[in-house]
């Protein structure tokens, strides 16, 4: 059966050597995911291995094999960068990543590339709203020739986070001259933690699309949270287990406005591994149980 007639649901997976990509795809596969996520590098680091060696064709092959889309593939950019620093050199620091990261995603023919907008350090919120902006415009201009959506991920609001609030976010894609180059990715986690009521959707969406219109909206990581709503500290919690709750977060799953989004989980590891795979037949199943009691 053709997966686009099934949500579309995967996870954060590692991308470590020999294999790359090859690994990354079969590791989601053998979790029943149809969609995944992956950093080209480590998360907090720029260092990257040459784009050569991911086995780029090998994992396209493996997708083919699978019904997977390239479309359902998400590429993270590093999160120790920031766009909104006053600081000249650490923006063009900044910019250089992320525009190698447009290029790694384009070369892997992902089409969606996640980042944090950035932090107002030495700056106001104002300020910093327009150095991030001004800083995509020069990554989209310097990568023209190519299709990668720079997608603005929603935050928790912790410290000077910009992008707690859908108004930012708005504010910053305003300034941005190619909005085809531009998309949301909503994290449920943050959002509860930045203060936004998730037991309703449609009146959470509501409030969205008097900021932001609804197609620019291309990605949900779908996390509960391990903290009450405004709380503002950004702690990811397994499905279920937090305050945002199962029957919340399938909504986010299930809702026909956003039942060909990809949702990406990011939820905590118990003793070393991963419970994706129970994860994920919790949600196609929309039926939760007490995985981590009985693992």
């Amino acid at each position: 059966m053709n997966n686009r007639l099934n949500i579309k649901i995967g996870c954060h997976i590692r991308l470590k050597a020999p294999n790359y990509l090859v690994d990354s795809i079969n590791e989601a596969i053998s979790y029943g995911a149809n969609a995944m996520m992956i950093y080209t590098g480590p998360p907090q680091s720029s260092i990257r291995v040459n784009i050569n060696k991911l086995k780029i064709n090998e994992f396209r092959k493996i997708l083919d094999e699978n019904n997977w889309f390239l479309d359902d593939v998400i590429i993270h950019a590093p999160y120790i960068i920031n766009l909104a620093n006053n600081d000249i050199k650490k923006r063009k620091y900044a910019i250089d990543i992320i525009t190698n990261e447009v290029k790694r995603t384009a070369a892997i023919g992902a089409k969606h590339l996640v980042i944090h907008p950035g932090n107002a350090v030495n700056c106001s919120l104002q300020e910093g709203i327009k150095n991030i902006s001004e800083c995509i415009n020069e990554i989209i201009d310097k990568t023209k020739d190519l299709k990668v959506i720079i997608c603005l991920e929603t935050m928790s609001g912790k410290g000077t986070e910009i992008g707690a609030k859908f108004e930012e976010l708005a504010n910053i894609i305003n300034l941005i001259i190619n909005k085809n180059r531009i998309g949301i990715c909503l994290d449920t986690c943050h959002i509860n933690d930045s203060g936004y009521d998730l037991t309703n959707i449609d009146n959470l969406f509501k409030h969205f699309e008097q900021n932001i219109p609804f197609s620019y909206l291309k990605v949900i990581h779908l996390n509960d949270s391990k903290n009450i709503k405004g709380s503002k500290k950004d702690r990811h919690e397994n499905i279920g287990y937090g305050t945002i709750g199962f029957n919340n977060l399938l909504n986010f799953v299930y809702h026909p406005k956003l039942i060909n989004i990809v949702k990406i989980l990011e939820t905590p590891w118990y003793d070393n591994q991963p419970i994706y795979k129970q994860e994920i037949k919790m949600i196609k199943e929309k039926k939760w149980w007490d995985i981590i009691s009985n693992l």
